[in-house]
C-alpha cells in the first residue's frame, strides 16, 4: 500500500514515499482531522471525569455530566442531520468543530481556574454534545465520497484505522497527561485539537459536489429522511437492532464490567487490558477490511454481530483474565468488519442528498437506549442477580441478529460495481482524479 525509500539491492534507490493513487486531497484532509480531534477527545474523556472529581463532586456528579453531554446529544440528532443536508456539509462540520473548540476551552479555563462548580460542567459538557449532535450526521459518508468506488471500501477501512488507533493512543496519553499535569491542560489539549481539526476541514475541496435543493422546511426534511429509513426493511432492521444491542452491551461493559473485574479478574488492570485489546481489534478488523470485498455486504456485517455476545458471555462465567483478553481483540474485530460494510451499504444504497439526515436516524438509533439500560442495569442486577442478568445481554444480542438475519434483503444486497461518475459532497480534486487512472464511483 505505502511505499518507503529503500535500496533495491543493486545500487538504485527504489522508489520515493508516496501515497496510494486513491488517497487523495479531501481523503487526507478528512482522515488527518479525524486523527487529530479523536487523540483530544479520547484523553478529555479521562480528563472531564477526573476534573469532576477533583472539584469534590462524586461517582453520581460524573455520571451527571457525563449524561448532561448525551442528552443534548440525542435530542438534537436528527435537527442535525436534516441541516446537514440543506447546508454544506463541511461547513456544518466546520462550524460544530468551532462549538466543540470554544466549549472545551471554557472547560479548561474553568478548570485551571480553580473550582469549578458542577453545574458550569454540565452546562460546558451540554454544548460539546449539541456540537456533536450536528457533527455527527454530516461527517457519515464523507470519507467514502471522497474516493473512487473501487477502492472506496479499503480508504474507509484505512480511515478506520486511523481512528480506533486515535482512540486508543489518545485514551492512553490523556490518562498520563491527567495524572502528570492535570485534567485542566488535557482539555485544553482537546480545544486546541478541533481547532486544527477544524481548520483542515475548512480546506475541504468541494467546487464539484452538486448543487442540492433544500425543499420543504426542516421538518418536511425529518419526514422525508424517516421515510427513506422506513421503505428500506434492511435499514430500520439493523438500526432497531442496534438501539437495544448497543444498549445491553453498554450496560454490561459499563456497569457490570468494572464489578466482575473488582472481584474475579484482580481489579481494574486486567479489565483495562481487556478493554485495551477490544481497541486493538478494531484496528485488527480494519486492516482486515483492507483486503477483504465481501460480496454480500449485510450479510458479512450482520454474521459478525454474533461475536458481540461473547463478553457478556464471558463477564457471566466469569472468564480469567486470561481468557477474556483474547476474546475481546476478536470481538473487536468482529465489530470493525460490521462497521465498514454497514457505512459501505449505506453509501451505496442511499442517495446523497438524503444520506445525512438518514444518518441521523441511524444515530439516534445507536444511542437512545444507551443512557436507558446503564440506568436500569442496577435494580436490574438486584431483581434476577447479575450473572442472570449477563446472560440476559448476551441473549439479546443473539436473538436479535438471528432476527435481523430472517429479512432478505439483509441476507442478499450486494456490492454493486461502481459508477461511473463522482456524485459526492466532498468529491476528489481535479488534481486527484488526473493522478488516479482507475478513478470511478
Amino acid at each position: 500500500m505505502w511505499r518507503g525509500q529503500q535500496n533495491s539491492g543493486n545500487g538504485r534507490p527504489r522508489e520515493p514515499l508516496s501515497r496510494p493513487s486513491w488517497a487523495g486531497r479531501n481523503y487526507l484532509l478528512l482522515t488527518g482531522a479525524t486523527v487529530i480531534a479523536n487523540l483530544g477527545s479520547s484523553g478529555a474523556l479521562i480528563a472531564t471525569a477526573f476534573a469532576v472529581l477533583a472539584s469534590g463532586g462524586s461517582a453520581t456528579d460524573v455520571g451527571l455530566v457525563a449524561a448532561a453531554r448525551t442528552v443534548p446529544l440525542v435530542l438534537f440528532l436528527l435537527i442535525g442531520g436534516a441541516v446537514a443536508d440543506r447546508l454544506p456539509r463541511h461547513h456544518v462540520m466546520v462550524a460544530a468543530n468551532a462549538l466543540s473548540c470554544v466549549s472545551q476551552g471554557l472547560f479548561a479555563l474553568l478548570v485551571l481556574g480553580g473550582e469549578p462548580r458542577l453545574w458550569q460542567m454540565a452546562v460546558l459538557a451540554a454544548l460539546g454534545g449539541t456540537g456533536q449532535a450536528f457533527f455527527a450526521p454530516a461527517s457519515e459518508g464523507m470519507v467514502l465520497a471522497s474516493v473512487s468506488g473501487e477502492h472506496a471500501g479499503r480508504a474507509f477501512a484505512v480511515f478506520r484505522m486511523g481512528m480506533n488507533g486515535a482512540n486508543i493512543g489518545g485514551a492512553a496519553l490523556g490518562g498520563a497527561l491527567v495524572a502528570a499535569v492535570g485534567p485542566g491542560w488535557v482539555l485544553a489539549v482537546d480545544a486546541a485539537s478541533f481547532a486544527v481539526a477544524g481548520a483542515l476541514r475548512a480546506f475541504l475541496d468541494v467546487s464539484g459536489a452538486p448543487v442540492r435543493t433544500r425543499g420543504g422546511g426542516l421538518l418536511h426534511d425529518l419526514r422525508d429522511g424517516w421515510q427513506e429509513v422506513a421503505s428500506r426493511p434492511w435499514l430500520w432492521a439493523i438500526v432497531l437492532q442496534f438501539s437495544l444491542v448497543n444498549a445491553v452491551i453498554s450496560a454490561a461493559e459499563a456497569v457490570y464490567g468494572p464489578l466482575v473485574a473488582e472481584e474475579h479478574l484482580g481489579g481494574p488492570g486486567p479489565w483495562g487490558l481487556a478493554l485495551a485489546a477490544f481497541g486493538a481489534g478494531t484496528a485488527g478488523g480494519a486492516l482486515l477490511m483492507t483486503r477483504l470485498k465481501p460480496r454480500r455486504l449485510l450479510l458479512t456485517g450482520t454474521l459478525c454481530v454474533f461475536p458481540l455476545a461473547l463478553p457478556s458471555a464471558a463477564l457471566a462465567v466469569p472468564l480469567p483474565a486470561a481468557g477474556l483478553t483474547p476474546l475481546m481483540f476478536g470481538t473487536g474485530i468482529a465489530v470493525e468488519v460490521f462497521a465498514v460494510t454497514w457505512m459501505m451499504a449505506l453509501h451505496q444504497e442511499i442517495p446523497e442528498e438524503k444520506f445525512s439526515r438518514v444518518s441521523s436516524y441511524d444515530w439516534l438509533g445507536s444511542l437512545a437506549m444507551v443512557p436507558v439500560a446503564t440506568a436500569l442495569a442496577g435494580p436490574l442486577q438486584d431483581l434476577i442477580g447479575r450473572t442472570t442478568a449477563l446472560w440476559c445481554c448476551a441473549a439479546v444480542v443473539v436473538l436479535l441478529t438471528a432476527a435481523v438475519l430472517c429479512v432478505p434483503e439483509v441476507r442478499h444486497l450486494t456490492r454493486r460495481a461502481p459508477a461511473p461518475t463522482v456524485t459526492s459532497s466532498v468529491p476528489a480534486s481535479p488534481r486527484d482524479k488526473a493522478e488516479d487512472p482507475d478513478h470511478s464511483l
